[in-house]
């Protein structure tokens, strides 16, 4: 359910999470701990910068039915989601 913000504004966010530098599988552990303390329809910003980390946050979304866009107009080697919990 990953998609490219493609320009788009992008959501307003209540949490930032940055997981840079990171190897999993810390960056899905830290992610699912911050989930849990979040209200439903809030917002988290996750920024990764390893390729494993991408895949298991794809599939955390996934598993949970959670909104997951990414974007990727940082340009920088990282990869920066935002999360909406269901």
């Amino acid at each position: 359910m990953s998609k490219d913000t493609g320009g788009h504004a992008n959501p307003r966010v209540e949490r930032e999470l940055d997981l840079s530098g990171l190897n999993c599988p810390l960056p899905i552990l830290k992610t699912k701990a911050e989930l849990a303390t979040m209200a439903p329809g809030e917002v988290l910003r996750i920024i990764v910068t390893n390729s494993d980390s991408v895949r298991e946050i794809e599939h955390y979304a996934k598993q949970t039915g959670a909104e997951l866009r990414q974007d990727s107009s940082a340009g920088d080697g990282s990869f920066i989601f935002y999360f909406k919990k269901g």
